[in-house]
């Protein structure tokens, strides 16, 4: 059946492809570059199968799909303001396309097959093109099979810089991904089984920063470093205690936030999330600093040493400031905002967690817990399960006003939830306002929770809203929002 509605284009989705293909991409004035002069930026990405060493040992080279032969894929690095043109290029044996996650760009331009454009074919080319908006760490991969795609690495960074940054002494980007090998060093190929699909994901059994096996970071007593984490894991959270340390969090998913110090000490990142350090190296000479993960309980492990050198760069930290300037994005009124109400449910242990949550959800919001869980699929929103990217939008949203959405993950496992095409203001977390009211375009729910975000849904079209767990998303956890 899903092979059916994805062979099957919507006439939004026929006038997105007709103008994607005349290279006019409808952008509304919130989202051009905001200066005349803007340079164009323009690069080449082929999507290949290709080899790389995952792991420590020399001699292991495994499999992988990649972009221009790399894992990750090449960083893409522009400026704020400037004007990006991508060529991708298909040699693969299989169909696919390129999102660029967190990126505010037009919809014909989204990479959201049979949604927003027709999946690039075995030795087809698609251009991409659309403005740097807003500075930010984002990141780009495919929306074809992404569970499978993604999984065999291809992902790479998209760094766009702010006309104004803050001043360190390196800036330098982890994108974190875990991989699940076989003892010789080769991807298991068991991707889509039913236990990842309904219980929490595909999780690896080897971690790597930047398709490495981690080695250690040399750093320098003094030394101010800008550090970009992106999580292109399938379904790995990582939470990152930098021991000796206090990093500062300076953006999430791009966007800036007031200077903070992350709970707890840890950096929590789920899949697809991206958070902005700033690392101060306060320790001496010769000092070793461990990286631990401790998201899993009873599993934590080290990922990483912070391993200083012999030499300072200076006897202390620099004092320059570290807040980064806004993007400007509209402000959501939270008094005249549109009220919308999401569940998501299904998963291992679903109806269990449904029913003990039954009496507080309420019955009006999705029309009753018996109405829930409809179809074969084995997760839901609103009591669908997605088949395919063609799907009847399940919101509509007025375009150019202000919308809050309460989600309420009634599932016993975690969801990074992502909306296409918008970022979003976390407001409140089971009731409680949020103490940063960050922007974010992927947000992190705990089983049982509810989330409440706040926009103004500027950038017309169809737009994905799906759980960033890749397994969760192909197993029906996702959704189409229409701004209109």
């Amino acid at each position: 059946m899903s092979q059916f509605r994805d062979a099957v284009l919507s006439r939004r989705s026929m006038l997105s492809l007709l103008m994607a293909n005349m290279g006019v991409a409808v952008m509304p004035p919130s989202l051009r570059a905001t200066t005349r002069q803007a340079a164009v930026k323009e690069f080449d990405l082929r999507a290949a199968p290709g080899h790389s060493r995952l792991t420590a040992a020399a001699s292991d080279q495994t499999a992988v799909w990649a972009y221009n032969n790399s894992v990750p894929g090449q960083e893409l690095r522009v400026r704020q303001g400037d004007r990006v043109r991508v060529s991708v290029n298909n040699d693969l044996d299989e169909p696919t396309t390129v999102h660029w996650h967190g990126v505010r760009v037009p919809n014909a331009m989204d990479g959201v097959p049979y949604l927003t454009q027709a999946s690039i074919q075995p030795g087809g080319k698609f251009m991409y093109e659309f403005d740097a908006v807003d500075a930010g760490t984002y990141w780009y991969h495919p929306h074809q099979r992404s569970f499978e795609q993604v999984g065999r690495g291809l992902y790479g960074p998209l760094i766009i810089e702010e006309h104004d940054p803050v001043r360190v002494d390196r800036d330098l980007t982890w994108m974190l991904d875990d991989w699940r090998l076989g003892p010789d060093g080769s991807i298991r190929g068991d991707f889509g089984n039913r236990h990842d699909m309904s219980h929490n994901g595909r999780v690896g059994n080897t971690v790597t920063i930047n398709g490495r096996a981690p080695g250690d970071l040399v750093v320098r007593s003094g030394e101010r470093i800008r550090l970009r984490l992106v999580n292109a894991a399938n379904a790995r959270i990582f939470a990152l205690d930098f021991e000796g340390h206090a990093p500062m969090v300076i953006a999430l998913d791009g966007q800036p936030v007031s200077p903070h110090s992350p709970a707890n000490g840890q950096v929590v990142i789920g899949p697809a999330m991206r958070v902005d350090l700033i690392l101060d190296m306060t320790d001496r000479p010769g000092s070793r600093n461990a990286v631990i993960d401790r998201f899993y309980k009873g599993l934590e492990y080290q990922l990483t040493e912070l391993t200083y050198a012999a030499a300072p760069l200076r006897s202390s930290p620099p004092d320059w400031p570290i807040e980064l300037p806004s993007n400007g994005l509209p402000e959501p009124s939270i008094e005249s905002a549109i009220r919308h109400e999401v569940v998501f449910n299904g998963g291992m242990m679903g109806r269990m967690v449904m029913s003990d949550m039954g009496g507080s959800m309420g019955e009006g919001r999705t029309g009753g817990m018996m109405n829930m869980m409809r179809g074969s699929g084995v997760w839901f929103v609103n009591g669908v399960a997605a088949e395919g990217h063609v799907l009847e939008p399940f919101l509509t949203l007025e375009q150019d006003r202000s919308h809050i959405i309460s989600m309420t993950n009634a599932t016993a496992w975690h969801h990074p939830i992502h909306l296409h095409g918008h970022s979003f203001r976390v407001i409140a977390r089971s009731g409680e306002p949020t103490r940063h009211r960050e922007w974010q375009d992927t947000v992190m729910m705990a089983p049982r929770e509810r989330v409440d975000i706040a926009l103004v849904a500027d950038n017309p079209g169809d737009w994905m809203f799906h759980c960033h767990i890749l397994e969760h998303q192909a197993a029906g956890m996702m959704g189409v929002i229409r701004v209109s």
